[in-house]
């Protein structure tokens, strides 16, 4: 179903709003609704995210230009346009400087007022992208293995429809790639796409940035700050590591996936938008709501649909295309050895695609010659002709002359951060895991840090 857009036409003078309802009407593009003074305009905008506002220079006690201030300052992607007298362009001018997309005279031309608006949508598109940019990581979907194009045509199966989805699977397999994929193949894929890691931030934090916050509900609040919902509006939300939000915040995400309503932090108005959800999680989160970490209600709500994507130890045919593809990203000149490409098939991917993608990136600084061989690796486990025992292994080593999974991880992790010399961002993206997961890893080896 294409997106019908809101628009608010703002006037003291009814018969002016009655033309331009029926006006916008006519055209089952637009929901409209209409305010008589700039009072019951604020009112409006405080509980609904409009794409345009239509709104009129003069009118008694709040005036126009005082409803654009409060527009500019509460919901800054709402793009305004000026009505006003031809006897007052100075005045339109000047509500153009104070954040106004464009202004139309009165009496208006139906033809143009609609291309003003349409052009007015285009620049809010062009807005919301921009903020949007930095939290997108567009990428392809590769691999033709069995296991994996059967995910791939479920994936677009479900995208026709407008319910929630829950994509599982571990960390590296690609979940953010199949969100991308779900909204590009839904009837929301003109609009945005924002993706929210909810691993990566404290509780107030991400409250803030999915709800937004009122000037001064905090500290560090010096201005109004739209939530990632009101920028998502029309579009897919896509909540990732969703297992990590707090219990403490669970209640309120519950209800917002409910009702579609929610309020800023530190503001007392509820808000209404359109989005669709998908979220991902590398944990059980039906585990997880045995053990009381995980709300229930909400697992129930966000899995009304799931999908389950395969490790890369699952599908390691498509092994091969994936480091072609990894290496043109990369570089121009650079191949892949039939030695090393050996070796990479018959390694286990505990870090699945993003680890392959990583080594791979490492292989290319390390590699002396065109041709990358066994030697430019530097893999996870003792599969690699580079990884020499250390003493500290050899100690943990049991009688099989075998390592635990469990050993081989604190090892690992120690090298990793040993090379980074201790640097936890850039050894969590390394290991293919989230900075919180390094965290808990370091604390759970009792790693020390400060002296690696």
């Amino acid at each position: 179903m294409p997106k019908r857009y809101h628009i608010l036409i703002v006037d003291d003078e009814e018969s002016i709003t009655y033309l331009l309802k029926t006006e916008f009407e006519d055209r089952s593009e637009f929901a409209v609704e209409v305010a008589l003074n700039g009072a019951d305009a604020i009112n409006l905008i405080q509980s609904h995210v409009y794409d345009v506002v239509l709104l009129d220079v003069k009118m008694p006690r709040v005036s126009g230009i005082e409803v654009l201030k409060y527009v500019k300052e509460h919901s800054p992607t709402t793009q305004v346009i000026m009505l006003t007298n031809l006897t007052d362009v100075k005045t339109a001018i000047e509500t153009v400087k104070l954040g106004a997309y464009d202004f139309v005279g009165k009496p208006y031309d139906t033809d143009q007022l609609m291309a003003t608006v349409h052009r007015a949508l285009e620049h809010r598109q062009l807005v919301i992208q921009k903020e949007v940019n930095e939290l997108v990581r567009p990428g392809d979907i590769i691999g033709q293995s069995k296991i994996f194009r059967n995910v791939v045509e479920n994936g677009k199966r479900i995208a026709a429809s407008e319910t929630f989805v829950l994509i599982q699977g571990e960390s590296g397999t690609g979940k953010e790639l199949f969100a991308q994929l779900i909204h590009r193949n839904s009837s929301r894929k003109d609009q945005p796409f924002v993706a929210v890691n909810c691993a990566a931030m404290p509780d107030q934090l991400l409250e803030s940035e999915l709800f937004g916050h009122e000037k001064g509900s905090f500290t560090s609040a010096v201005s109004t700050k739209q939530g990632l919902v009101e920028v998502a509006d029309g579009g897919t939300l896509f909540l990732d590591e969703v297992g990590d939000i707090s219990i403490m915040t669970q209640p309120k995400l519950l209800r917002f996936l409910e009702t579609g309503e929610f309020r800023r932090v530190g503001g007392t108005v509820a808000r209404t938008v359109d989005v669709r959800v998908v979220s991902a999680s590398n944990k059980d989160l039906q585990e997880e709501v045995k053990t009381g970490r995980f709300r229930g209600d909400l697992l129930f709500r966000l899995n009304v649909v799931s999908l389950r994507l395969p490790t890369l130890s699952e599908r390691k045919e498509d092994i091969p295309a994936l480091v072609q593809h990894f290496l043109a990203k990369k570089s121009k000149t650079k191949r892949i050895g039939d030695e090393a490409l050996a070796l990479l098939m018959k390694y286990d991917w505990p870090g699945n695609v993003r680890e392959l993608e990583h080594v791979i990136e490492g292989a290319l600084v390390m590699a002396q010659t065109d041709e990358i061989q066994p030697k430019d690796f530097w893999l996870n486990s003792a599969v690699g002709p580079q990884v020499q025992t250390t003493p500290d292994e050899k100690e943990m080593t049991n009688t099989n002359g075998l390592l635990s999974l469990e050993e081989l991880e604190k090892i690992q992790i120690e090298k990793i951060l040993r090379h980074n010399k201790g640097d936890r961002a850039k050894s969590a993206e390394m290991l293919g895991i989230s900075k919180k997961t390094l965290y808990l890893k370091i604390k759970k080896y009792g790693l020390d840090v400060n002296n690696i």
